[in-house]
């Protein structure tokens, strides 16, 4: 059966918890509807990485060609209402493998830092949480992820790969535990470094600052105070600084590596390569595991900047590199159905197609967007309500290029009282706000979000925030180094390995 969607962009719902994998699990209840044997069914499950809901044939694009992906909405289920946790992808991706809001697990930031910025940092999927794939692992299916993770990898150790997805509940990973950027490829302005730069900087002299003026208070006997908070603040404004400094040139052989299970495989990563070796090992793990029930994860680099496309499909659209990029896409989507289908799985292998979120408004090469298309929409349920809104720039862009990535807090928010109020079901781009004081509806809807939100917040419960600044800063020990640190440099994928002097 097939099963297709793409997520809209900034999306949060307001109600009852999801659970992707329950979706699945009814639908399998029913043999007729699902599959054809009694058998426990394979599960195909591919996500795209920032791909707009305007960007396939299927919801209406006419000028790039998806006849794969167009071809699994023809053949199964269109879904038209179909909820991302989040607008970026760490949390999002957390939420998807958790069927948990991202805020229950420590994945939801409470800083302008909303995903995961280095491979090296202490943040990640916490251990204890409940996988779709641990619980399919528990009923004896063969487990894998083939692609980006993003969701960490160490807590205390380089080596203890606490947040590893062999921690999660896959047998078997290859791919990328981070995520693509343009520092990747080395060709376009910085992703990464762009947005932590300045920040690293400012953290970098406040700390060091507040350091010398305690060092001094100790040493001439103005103030007491414990050598072990003057060491404490020193160690942390030196980590500030490493972060700085690797954000100007480290950050391809920190963050742009491949790993098969535990291994690293390549650092940095072969850019060249890397669409042909996911799709072989994809493929491999199919023809593997065809006479058992299995659980392929396929998390796509695709269509993340810096876009990376092979030679064949350059070139080929009406769209550029993007456009590009996601026919290329396409190809993969239809080479993983041919083999399932090739080696008589069709019948009886529930497929699954989404993006993680939209597309990224602010990817862009100058002043050409790289991003997708996310149509006339925004994200949002039945009825939505905007109690703060990012400051666009340039204004009405709905995007914030000054800043990479729009921020939810801070003086990067305009705040509304009372709220913005949508009725998506006539106005589903959000365009024209109800007036608080002439509809009727109005005090109704907010009185129901705001007592939605109470009780949801009833249900929480504290947790250790994954996406703090401590746990979401590189730290040296925690890097994964294929050779010694820090000379980390080699190619096992052709069996070589290299020193970097």
């Amino acid at each position: 059966m097939y099963l297709f969607h793409t997520r809209g962009n900034h999306e949060v719902y307001q109600g009852k918890q999801w659970n992707c994998l329950n979706t699945w699990l009814i639908l399998c209840l029913f043999p007729r509807t699902c599959v054809s044997n009694p058998s426990k069914p394979n599960f195909l499950l591919i996500l795209a990485d920032d791909l707009g809901i305007g960007d396939v044939g299927c919801y209406g694009n006419d000028t790039i060609r998806t006849p794969n992906i167009d071809g699994l909405a023809k053949d199964g289920v269109r879904l038209t209402q179909h909820i991302a946790a989040a607008a970026v992808c760490t949390p999002s991706r957390a939420a998807f493998l958790t069927g948990r809001y991202p805020i229950r697990s420590g994945m939801a930031s409470g800083t302008q830092r909303q995903v995961l910025f280095w491979n090296g940092c202490s943040g990640g999927l916490p251990p204890n949480e409940t996988t779709f794939a641990r619980i399919l692992q528990q009923q004896g299916y063969s487990t894998a992820l083939v692609g980006k993770w993003h969701m960490g990898v160490n807590c205390k150790s380089r080596h203890d790969h606490c947040h590893h997805p062999l921690n999660h509940g896959f047998d078997y990973f290859y791919g990328m535990p981070f995520t693509l950027l343009n520092e990747c490829q080395g060709t376009d302005d910085p992703e990464l470094a762009k947005s932590l730069q300045d920040t690293y900087w400012l953290y970098t002299q406040v700390i060091i600052l507040a350091t010398l003026t305690l060092l001094i208070g100790k040493l001439t006997n103005l103030f007491s105070i414990k050598w072990k908070i003057i060491i404490c603040l020193a160690i942390c404004g030196l980590l500030y600084f490493i972060s700085w400094f690797s954000s100007y040139g480290f950050t391809k052989y920190w963050n742009c590596i491949l790993m098969r299970n535990h291994g690293i495989t390549e650092q940095p990563m072969n850019l060249e390569k890397t669409t042909s070796n996911m799709l072989k090992e994809a493929v491999s793990f199919i023809e593997r595991n065809k006479h058992r029930p299995f659980l392929l994860f396929v998390s796509l680099l695709h269509v993340h900047t810096p876009l990376i496309t092979t030679e064949k499909f350059q070139g080929r659209s009406r769209h550029g590199l993007y456009g590009d990029n996601v026919e290329e896409m396409d190809w993969m989507v239809g080479r993983l159905l041919d083999v399932i289908d090739k080696e008589g799985l069709k019948n009886n292998t529930f497929v699954y197609f989404a993006s993680d979120h939209g597309g990224s408004l602010e990817a862009h090469r100058g002043n050409a967007q790289l991003g997708g298309w996310n149509g006339i929409y925004k994200g949002g349920t039945v009825w939505k309500a905007h109690y703060a809104t990012p400051v666009f720039q340039p204004e009405a862009s709905g995007a914030c290029f000054g800043r990479g990535i729009c921020p939810c807090f801070g003086d990067g928010v305009t705040h509304h009282d009372p709220p913005l109020l949508f009725n998506l079901s006539q106005d589903p781009s959000e365009a024209n706000p109800l007036p608080a004081d002439t509809e009727p509806l109005f005090d109704t809807v907010t009185r129901r979000i705001g007592k939605a939100v109470e009780e949801h917040r009833k249900t929480l419960t504290p947790v250790p925030q994954q996406l703090s600044p401590y746990n979401n800063i590189w730290k040296p020990w925690l890097q994964p180094c294929c050779g010694t640190f820090p000379f980390c440099w080699c190619d096992e994928e052709n069996n070589k390995v290299h020193g970097m002097l």
